[in-house]
């Protein structure tokens, strides 16, 4: 299973997109911002937004977990 990797929001935090301008934008939903503090599963539109938000690459975000 591939999760979200620890600290997320501390990610979006550092550039600069807190809680509330996620919110006030409409950037993510409240789920997905749940999903992001419980390293739940991940769909590919929301990995793809964190990438280009963080500019990162898919594997500074998520990890692959051997169920």
């Amino acid at each position: 299973m591939i999760k979200y990797k620890p600290g997320i929001m501390q990610k979006l935090k550092d550039k600069g997109y807190t809680t509330t301008r996620i919110r006030k934008e409409n950037i993510f939903g409240q789920k997905t911002m749940q999903d992001f503090r419980t390293e739940a599963e991940i769909p590919y539109k929301t990995l793809n937004k964190l990438c280009e938000l963080l500019e990162c690459g898919v594997d500074d975000i998520v990890t692959y977990v051997a169920e």
